[in-house]
């Protein structure tokens, strides 16, 4: 094989493999924040104190022994939801197995707890867990406020504890200086967790998730006191509704903790949201965790009364995440109430759980009212009168008496939404201040991080085909922050299938919280939410609702559907392109599916002169292969005249030796535009072209599924790469032609043969549209060629 092709080969397998991963890449990234270094202060000589059986039965500390009758005592651990956090003793080797009085069961109940993290020196943090999954929760610290804390440390058996205050994240001080190393406990309004770890030696404080093995098996959480008993005994629910949506509202925070778009049916013909395969599954397999509302609630009757709404199973997707709601096998996770949509919370202050007051509650509008003393929030929410020119639009009205220094209002989390198994979660805002709108997109960050100087008309916080547009109507300050939660905070409801085979693993969907600066000055501030599909023709529907034809003011809430990545100059026009022609003939047959075959019947017919050429010259070269062969044989001892000889041949013949690769370079920037498109159209999500098998043209196709994930495969057949791939290898067929095949057409019939395997691999996982795409056309190439070749033929005889 020459140089020429194996440049041309790898070349090839580059390009498509950035195509495959260009959707990964979402714009300009943003610096993240460091956590501020904590400074440690030492105030008195005060002995360090030896805490009595109550003490240490309430700082939820328990004894560990290294036999089950639990006789021979090992040392003390903090128990937290089934994790056990230590310290290497002096004289314990850390066996892998300890045992405990379960404090959570029955008395007399042994339970067998497993080593996590092993120590590598004494007085290391250790950590044992009760199950497998089991997470250390480990708080996250405010920047500012004052909070309890203490050092405990282990010797013998004695607990001693060593008090402090810690003032934010910044600054701790303590009653003496410890000895020994030691576990900081934070109390957060009530709520005592492990959060640190004191190294005596080095006098310093270490945040337990940044402990060395300690990341995989801690998790930052906001910590409250079990929230579903509370929730049993002090939330509340209700609804807003109409034909685009089902708003579940919360007394704890007055904001949004569902919001629930209905498929399309007879019920909501107005919809444009189509069920798919997640949906199906969920509501089959899992219907626990696939009811609308979430929880009984009430809404607002005839004549001023209410009435109840009970959870139903199915006909809704739900925009935000919610609780998971665990059986005797599976796990239940709750959202805390300060990640729902709307919350507003002081930045920099630990987010307390505040319980709001209704108001008012009528069918379109519904009021919650809070008063601290400090401030009085008012939050009023309300559906827009003619909600058919506005669909999925909700008005949200903040009046603020009081503080309003350092408020924000928080967007919520969106569920996570598979595209063709990829996750790209889209953060954007639009530009203020500009001629022409312009969409910037973030990078999702690891770590908080704050964009004060962000001057925007709008920011979105999106799943690639459903989001939350915040839109800051009549005040407006700068400012916007980001902050990453862990999946197993804010579960997706798609982990709990196939849970015990770990086929959507919550920590590999992490969410992302969009915080909003509100003015710092009481009164009024409006906003205008959309809640719900990018859908194109809903979203121009909506910038006309709300344009301003005197002021030239449009809301361009379409934007929210551009996408920017590497290949955004190349992918976005050929899109917007092959979208148009594809409307066109979805207006016309109803069909996605038929859409994408006439669409590329129209591209073989525009591209035809170029495709008939490079064919033409591919067959013109089958046709030099004797001569070829001959002028290889008779200089085959001096390779560079063998090259010259039939670099002039060519010349001659007036054939191009590459023109037989034309025909792939060609169809590059349609294929980079289809693939964007699939990956961007909402009107395709859920689009059935064959029931039963082709379900959903933005996703795999799936001949049959199972449970059990196998490397590579997943838990589906794919029968439409396998079908592109026999196809593409009977196009290289047609194309190579003539059994005398010269060294240079054996070359490129090796490279045509790695290439089917390449794209037939590749395209395993793809939109189940592209590859009807693709296959369309090899199949119409294999067609022109076929004509041309009879064509050639026909002119030699």
């Amino acid at each position: 094989m020459d140089r020429r092709s194996i440049i041309f080969m790898v070349g090839m397998v580059a390009l498509f493999f950035l195509m495959n991963q260009w959707f990964e890449q979402r714009g300009k990234g943003k610096k993240e924040l460091e956590k501020p270094q904590t400074s440690i202060e030492f105030v008195g000589n005060k002995p360090p104190k030896v805490l009595n059986d109550a003490e240490i039965k309430k700082l939820g500390i328990v004894r560990l022994y290294r036999d089950l009758d639990l006789k021979d005592f090992a040392t003390f651990a903090i128990h937290q939801e089934g994790s056990f956090l230590t310290l290497a003793q002096k004289d314990l080797d850390f066996p892998k197995h300890l045992y405990v009085q379960n404090p959570s069961k029955y008395e007399n109940m042994t339970e067998r707890i497993e080593l996590r993290v092993s120590p590598k020196n004494v007085g290391d943090p250790v950590l044992y867990s009760l199950y497998p999954l089991s997470k250390l929760s480990i708080p996250w610290m405010p920047d500012e406020g004052e909070y309890n804390i203490q050092l405990i440390s282990f010797e013998g058996k004695d607990v001693k504890s060593i008090e402090g205050t810690a003032f934010g994240v910044g600054r701790v001080i303590f009653d003496t200086a410890p000895k020994d190393n030691a576990i900081a406990l934070l109390d957060i309004r009530g709520v005592i967790s492990p959060y640190a770890y004191y190294n005596a030696e080095n006098a310093n404080l270490l945040y337990l998730k940044d402990v060395p093995d300690f990341e995989k098996f801690a998790l930052t959480t906001l910590p409250t006191k079990k929230i579903l008993k509370a929730k049993e005994k002090n939330e509340k629910y209700y609804i807003l509704e109409n034909d685009y949506f089902q708003l579940v509202f919360s007394n704890l925070n007055g904001a949004l903790a569902e919001i629930n778009l209905p498929f399309h049916s007879e019920t909501h013909p107005k919809s444009v949201v189509r069920e798919i395969e997640f949906g199906r599954i969920l509501q089959k397999d899992y219907p626990n965790n696939d009811k609308f509302p979430q929880y009984p609630a009430i809404k607002a009757g005839e004549n001023g009364k209410t009435e109840p709404v009970n959870p139903e199973v199915g006909g809704y997707y739900p925009l935000i995440r919610r609780d998971l709601i665990g059986t005797a096998k599976d796990t239940t996770v709750e959202i805390n109430p300060h990640y729902y949509s709307t919350t507003i919370f002081e930045k920099d202050v630990f987010p307390f759980i505040e319980e709001y007051k209704l108001t008012r509650l009528e069918k379109n509008l519904i009021e919650f009212q809070y008063n601290d003393g400090r401030r009085k929030i008012t939050k009023t929410f309300s559906i827009p009168k003619d909600q058919d020119e506005a669909p999925y639009c909700l008005n949200l009205t903040v009046n603020i008496e009081g503080d309003a220094r350092k408020l924000l209002i928080g967007s919520g989390i969106p569920e996570v939404e598979l595209i063709s198994g990829s996750f790209n979660p889209a953060l954007k805002y639009r530009l203020r201040k500009s001629a022409k709108p312009k969409i910037e997109q973030i990078k999702t960050p690891k770590a908080y991080v704050d964009m004060p100087h962000i001057d925007a008309d709008w920011y979105c916080n999106g799943n690639g085909f459903f989001g939350i547009i915040f839109d800051p109507i009549n005040r407006m300050t700068p400012g916007l922050a980001v902050h990453p939660l862990s999946g197993e905070l804010i579960p997706t409801r798609i982990s709990i299938i196939d849970a015990a085979y770990q086929r959507y693993p919550p920590e590999k969907y992490p969410g992302y919280g969009m915080h909003i600066p509100i003015l710092a000055r009481p009164g009024i501030t409006d906003y205008r939410l959309f809640l719900g599909p990018f859908d194109k023709s809903i979203l121009k529907l909506v910038d006309r609702t709300y344009s301003d034809p005197s002021t030239g003011y449009n809301p361009y809430y379409s934007g929210a559907q551009s996408y920017h990545g590497w290949f955004a100059f190349i992918s976005q026009p050929f899109a917007k392109f092959l979208f148009v022609i594809m409307d066109f003939f979805h207006s016309v047959t109803g069909s996605w599916g038929i859409s994408i075959i006439l669409l590329t019947v129209v591209l073989r017919l525009m591209l035809y002169p170029l495709n008939n050429w490079s064919m033409r010259s591919n067959a013109k070269m089958q046709k030099l292969s004797p001569k070829i062969k001959e002028l290889q044989e008779k200089y085959k001892k001096d390779q560079k005249r063998a090259q010259m000889e039939m670099m002039n041949l060519y010349r001659k013949e007036k054939v191009n030796p590459l023109g037989g690769c034309f025909p792939i370079l060609i169809q590059l920037p349609f294929l980079f535009g289809m693939f964007d498109l699939l990956k961007s159209s909402f009107e395709l999500r859920g689009a059935t072209f064959i029931p039963g098998w082709i379900n959903n043209l933005t996703a795999p196709d799936v001949l049959f599924s199972w449970n059990y994930p196998l490397p590579f495969f997943g838990t589906s057949f794919h029968l439409l790469p396998i079908m592109l791939g026999v196809i593409m290898y009977f196009q290289q067929k047609v194309m190579s032609g003539s059994k005398a095949a010269t060294e240079q057409q054996k070359q490129q019939r090796s490279i045509g043969n790695i290439m089917t395997v390449v794209f037939t691999v590749m395209f395993y996982h793809f939109p189940s549209g592209l590859n009807l795409y693709w296959i369309s056309s090899m199949l119409l190439g294999i067609l022109q060629q076929w004509i041309v070749n009879k064509k050639i033929t026909a002119s030699k005889g």
